[in-house]
C-alpha cells in the first residue's frame, strides 16, 4: 500500500506542476509572438497535453483519496466502501482539503475541454489554485496556529517555483521541436532570466521547511531514511542546475548547437521529475528531528 501511494503522489504531484508551469510560461516565452503556423501548431499540442495531464491528474488525485481511507481503515476493502470514504472526506483535515483539490481538478479538465480554454486568467486560477491545495498535504500539516499556516504559505512559493521550472522546461521541450520557427536565443534568455528567480525561491523555501521540520539545517544521520532521500533530491536539482547554466553561458551559440541543447533541456526536465518522485517519497517519511 505504501508502495502505491508514493507511486500516486509521484504522478500527481508531477501533472498538477507541470499543467501549473506549461500555464504561466506560455506568456511569458511566446506572448508578444505573431501569430504563426507553427505557434498554432504548438498551442494545439500544447493543448491536448494539458488536458492529458488534467485528466491523469483527477484520475491519480482519486486514487490518492482510496489509498489514503484504505491505509486509514487498515483494509484495501475500505478504499471501495463509500461510506468509509465520506468520513474521510468529511470528518478528517486531509478530506475537507481534498474535497476542495478534486472539486477544482474537475473544474480544470472541464475548462481545458470546452470553450472556456481560450480562458488564460481562467486556466491560470484553476491550476494556481489546483496546485496550492497540494500545500496543506504531508509534512505542511504538521504544525498548528499561526507557525503551521506560515509553513503552509512557505510550501505554496515552494511549489510555485517548482511547477513554474517543471513545466516551462516541458514548454522549451516543445518549442526546441521546431526551433527554427521561434527566436530561440531570446526565448532562452527570457527563460533563464525568469529562472533566476524560481531558483532562488526554490532554495530559500527549501532551506525553511528543512529548518522547520527538522529542527536543524539539515537532518541526520546524513546516509538513511529522510535526510538520505532529502540529498539524493538536491544532487538533482544541482544537476538541473548544472545544465540550466551551461545553457545560459552558450544561449549565443544555441542555433549551432541545437541537438546539445535539445538533448540538455530534455535531461534537464527529466532530473526535475526525479526529484518530484524524490518529494512524493519524503511526504510519506516522518522528518528526523534534531535531538
Amino acid at each position: 500500500m505504501a508502495n502505491a501511494l508514493v507511486l500516486c503522489r509521484f504522478l500527481h504531484f508531477a501533472m498538477v506542476l507541470m499543467l501549473f508551469g506549461a500555464c504561466v510560461f506560455r506568456p511569458l516565452l511566446l506572448g508578444r509572438e505573431p501569430r504563426t503556423e507553427a505557434l498554432t501548431t504548438l498551442d494545439r499540442r500544447l493543448a491536448r497535453i494539458t488536458r492529458l495531464l488534467a485528466s491523469l491528474a483527477l484520475a491519480s488525485g482519486v486514487c490518492w483519496l482510496l489509498l489514503i481511507t484504505a491505509s486509514m481503515a487498515g483494509s484495501w476493502q475500505a478504499a471501495l466502501d463509500l461510506p468509509t470514504v465520506y468520513v474521510v472526506l468529511s470528518n478528517t483535515f486531509f478530506g475537507q482539503v481534498w474535497s476542495w483539490h478534486l472539486l477544482l481538478n474537475l473544474l480544470l479538465v472541464v475548462c481545458l475541454i470546452t470553450p472556456l480554454s481560450t480562458s488564460f486568467p481562467l486556466r491560470l486560477a484553476l491550476s494556481g489554485l489546483l496546485l496550492a491545495t497540494l500545500a496543506p498535504v504531508g509534512h505542511g500539516a504538521m504544525l498548528d496556529g499561526l507557525s503551521g499556516q506560515l509553513l503552509i504559505l512557505n510550501q505554496v512559493i515552494h511549489l510555485a517555483c517548482v511547477g513554474a521550472w517543471l513545466g516551462g522546461l516541458m514548454l522549451l521541450v516543445l518549442i526546441l521541436r521546431q526551433p527554427a520557427s521561434y527566436p530561440l536565443g531570446l526565448i532562452l534568455l527570457h527563460f533563464s532570466g525568469i529562472g533566476y528567480g524560481l531558483v532562488a525561491g526554490l532554495v530559500v523555501t527549501g532551506l525553511i521547511n528543512v529548518r522547520v521540520l527538522t529542527g536543524a539545517f539539515w537532518p541526520t544521520p546524513l546516509f538513511s531514511g529522510f535526510a538520505l532521500i532529502l540529498l539524493i533530491k538536491v544532487a538533482l536539482v544541482s544537476g538541473m542546475l548544472a545544465l540550466a547554466l551551461r545553457n545560459r553561458l552558450k544561449v549565443n551559440d544555441c542555433g549551432q548547437r541545437l541537438t546539445v541543447l535539445r538533448t540538455s533541456v530534455m535531461i534537464e526536465w527529466l532530473l526535475g521529475v526525479a526529484a518530484v518522485a524524490a518529494v512524493s517519497l519524503l511526504g510519506t517519511m516522518p522528518p528526523m528531528v534534531a535531538g
